[in-house]
Order: C-alpha cells, then structure tokens, then sequence
C-alpha cells in the first residue's frame, strides 16, 4: 500500500533522477561541467581491457551498444588463456565445458543460454534466441540444437590447460567449496564477464558470460544467465552485472536490485555497496564468497562494489582507458 509518506519520498527520488539526466546533453557531455559521459562501456576484471577495445571500436563511430557488448564479451570467450569464460574455460567434475551467457538491450528484451557445450561464442547465441525465438532462455540440449541449426559450429572447447588444471584436481579430495577468487590460484584474476555500455544515442545494453565455477556438479547453472541476477538492464534507469559466487546473487535478485536501487535515487556505488549488504544481512557464510557489483547508469555514471578485496572493473571512455580497483565490504 502507498502512503503519502512513500508517495513523496518516490516522487523526490524520480525528480532527482530527472535532474541528473537533464544535465547530460545529447552525445553524452555533462551541462554544468563539459565533462563526456558516453559512449562509455565498462566490464569486469582485467580480461575487461582488451574486450572493452572491441566494444570501444563499435561505439566510437557512433555504432549500437548491443553490437558493442556482444563483440567485447566474445573476445575473452575465444581467447583459451581465460580459463572461465568460453574456449579454455575449465570444466565441470566431469571434465565437461559448460558455458552460460545473456544479453539485454535498452528495450527489455533478452536471451539467454544456459548449460552449453561445443559453441564457443554462447553470447551470440543468447542474443538469436532474443531476435529470433518466442522465448527468453534455451538449455543444454535444445541450446545446441538451436545454435547449430542457426550456423553455428561445434567445437571441443576443453584445452590442454584447462585438462590439466581439471587432472590435477581429481586428485585431490574431490569436494567442491567456493573458493574466493579462484582462478588466481590456477593462473590469473579472471571471473565471469559482465559488459555494460551506452552509445551515443544514449542506449544502454548489456552482456554477460562465462564458463562458471571451476569443477562444479554437472548441470550447474549460475548466475550469469540469469536475467535479474547477473545482468539487468533498464533503458530509463541503467544497468547492473554481477560476479562472483551465483549462488548469492540468485538468492537475492542481485542486478535487478542494484538497478531498481538507481532508480530510487541511490548512486552506482552505493546502489551496488546496498546490494552486496544484502546478501551481509540475508545469507549466512557470506564472508566465503567473493561478491562484485558493477553499474552504469544511463547518462554515463559508473560504481561498483564487492564483498572481498581483489575485484577491479575496466573502463574504456573517449578520455580513459584503466583498470579500477573496487573498495569492498570486508577488509584485507
């Protein structure tokens, strides 16, 4: 039920929003600073640099967000030295490479794949289910059935690597923990990628995808397909990506909070600073997990938060290109 204390306190927030927004002109330049918001694309973790140049490419010549997120997050996909995400990613206990991605413009329309093997580039499959089918997600099975009919080619996607990381680990006691930050211990500080972006024009889409957990039960699904918890976009408001343990953010609809906090008012970082609270306040053992929020909003603004130290963000801007580290809600 609305009460006139809630009614007044939303209708403070939307005009605040609306003061934000109506200071960025058309191209993305803050009014009262000269300041250029967009284009701007982020992403998570250091593989976010090179795949934020492709996006980059798109959008610098006045090109679409969605083409520009889905051509950013393909490139860690193909690239066998990201060992969680796409080709090379690692594989299940059953030595098996499953992968899940989504992908979500300014519109609200989505698509996603869940539990895919054999195609490297699961992002462009999620976005033909978006454009091409009734439906929002395809899993396992029938996923491979519709990228394959769609042209797509089937592939082993378990590297030499990503074998021998799996190898080794059925040697040891063979039972699965979250470990935060994982993959630093295999090779390097890699996790999902998730890719914001807004173009000129002022949309905003999103992408996320990744191999998951290393050495996960067969058939685990995470977050990252998952519109809602590992991606969500609203073309009014901003969007949200989330990495880390899925669980969690399933648990609590992460993104979809983080955006949904936007729109009430709340900044980028303290939109995602509220949400890895949530899972503080809601989820026992959180202090196991590793946690990280990343928004943007549609006139450019960016924030994000984690639950431990090590998470960092790429941004790729017409005046930056860096790696950001994230403050987070546990110390060292």
């Amino acid at each position: 039920m609305t009460t006139r204390r809630t009614f007044i306190r939303r209708t403070a927030a939307a005009i605040a929003g609306v003061s934000v927004i109506s200071r960025v002109e058309a191209g993305g330049r803050r009014e009262d600073s000269g300041e250029q918001l967009f284009p701007v694309v982020v992403s998570t973790w250091n593989h976010g640099l090179p795949a934020n140049e492709a996006a980059w490419e798109i959008l610098r010549s006045g090109g679409y967000a969605l083409d520009a997120v889905e051509a950013g997050v393909k490139i860690p996909e193909a690239d066998p030295a990201v060992m969680t995400v796409g080709y090379g990613g690692l594989p299940d206990r059953d030595g098996k490479v499953t992968l899940d991605a989504c992908i979500m413009d300014e519109k609200g329309g989505a698509g996603s794949v869940t539990f895919l093997q054999h195609i490297k580039h699961p992002i462009s499959v999620a976005r033909l289910v978006m454009e091409k089918t009734p439906h929002v997600m395809l899993s396992g099975d029938g996923a491979l059935q519709f990228a394959l009919a769609n042209g797509f080619r089937k592939e082993n996607l378990l590297t030499d690597a990503a074998k021998k990381a799996w190898k080794a680990w059925l040697k040891t006691d063979r039972t699965f923990r979250p470990v935060v930050n994982i993959e630093n211990e295999i090779r390097q500080n890699h996790d999902t990628i998730g890719m914001l972006a807004v173009d000129r024009r002022g949309n905003i889409c999103g992408a996320c995808t990744t191999s998951g957990m290393a050495f996960k039960m067969h058939g685990r699904v995470g977050d990252s397909p998952i519109i809602g918890a590992g991606l969500f976009v609203d073309g009014d408001v901003g969007g949200a990506v989330a990495t880390g343990s899925g669980e969690l953010v399933m648990k609590t609809v992460g993104s979809f909070l983080v955006v949904e906090l936007m729109r009430n008012g709340r900044s980028p970082e303290e939109a995602c600073r509220e949400a890895v609270e949530r899972i503080v306040h809601k989820i026992p053992g959180y202090h196991e997990h590793q946690i990280g929020y990343l928004a943007l909003q549609k006139d450019g603004q960016v924030g994000a938060y984690c639950m431990k130290p090590g998470f960092d963000y790429a941004i790729r801007t017409d005046s930056r290109k860096e790696l950001v580290p994230v403050a987070s809600y546990c110390s060292e």
